[in-house]
């Protein structure tokens, strides 16, 4: 009876060892992938901004920069020139699948009530041409500066702010006068155009000039000589002496506000 005892003790002791043995689980098998090392050249998470960059904050953050490449090597892109050398139009006969150049536009009106700028008087003319702005403060002259071009000679008249005067330009006779004398000025060439502005002033309140050259010799392929004979009561006309009384236009140009004349050579 001991002895059966014994061996049913042991065969119970057996069997809850295998039960256990049964309910204990194992790790699943490791994936052969997980066990290869990282490749050398891994890209690895940059922690921050790259050196000599800004970090983006706000709305800027959520919106990706864009970037624009000009070409510069001569490529199909055409330049883009601003200021006093910029070309209104494209050249003629020019070829490469590039968009052709807008046709010019206007210049908005100055101010309240004033007429924009007259397209008619972009065209080459011998004739004279004139645009009339109401009377109001007259716009200060800052600078005239000459220069040439490969078919014509330029003159820019900059005035301060935003606004341009009325102007009238024509060919004129000789003697050339001065408005507040009266006196006889000589201007050299043959062909002698005449640019007047209203209202205007090449003067500040102390009565400075703001134009400091009133006699300028730029001796260009057409253009010899500027001349101011006025600047009196409103009134500020200069002269350019041409060598011959040769075709010109006349363009209004923005920030700053220019008036531009090309004589052609």
């Amino acid at each position: 009876m001991k002895r059966s005892g014994r061996g049913l003790t042991s065969l119970l002791l057996a069997g809850c060892i295998g039960v256990a043995g049964c309910k204990k689980e194992e790790p699943p098998p490791t994936h052969p992938a997980a066990e290869l090392p990282a490749p050398d050249d891994a890209p690895a998470q940059p922690s921050r901004p790259p050196e000599g960059t800004v970090p983006r904050e706000g709305e800027a953050a959520a919106n990706p920069p864009v970037h624009v490449v000009v070409p510069a090597d001569g490529g199909t892109g055409a330049p883009v020139q601003t200021g006093d050398d910029a070309p209104e139009t494209a050249p003629q006969g020019s070829t490469g699948g590039t968009a052709p150049a807008p046709a010019p536009v206007p210049a908005p009106a100055n101010a309240a009530n004033q007429p924009p700028e007259d397209l008619k008087n972009r065209e080459w003319t011998a004739g004279n041409v004139e645009l009339k702005r109401r009377p109001g403060m007259p716009v200060t002259l800052r600078s005239v500066r000459a220069g040439q071009h490969a078919d014509y000679d330029r003159v820019v008249f900059e005035f301060e702010g935003t606004q341009l005067p009325g102007y009238a330009l024509e060919y004129v006779d000789t003697p050339i006068i001065q408005c507040g004398s009266g006196d006889p000025t000589p201007v050299a060439g043959q062909g002698w155009l005449q640019v007047r502005f209203t209202p205007a002033r090449a003067h500040n309140d102390q009565g400075q000039a703001t134009v400091a050259e009133r006699e300028m010799k730029p001796n260009l392929p057409i253009l010899v000589e500027l001349e101011r004979t006025c600047d009196f009561e409103g009134e500020v006309t200069w002269v350019l002496g041409n060598k011959k009384p040769n075709k010109y236009r006349v363009m209004e140009l923005r920030e700053p506000a220019r008036l531009v004349v090309d004589v052609q050579h």
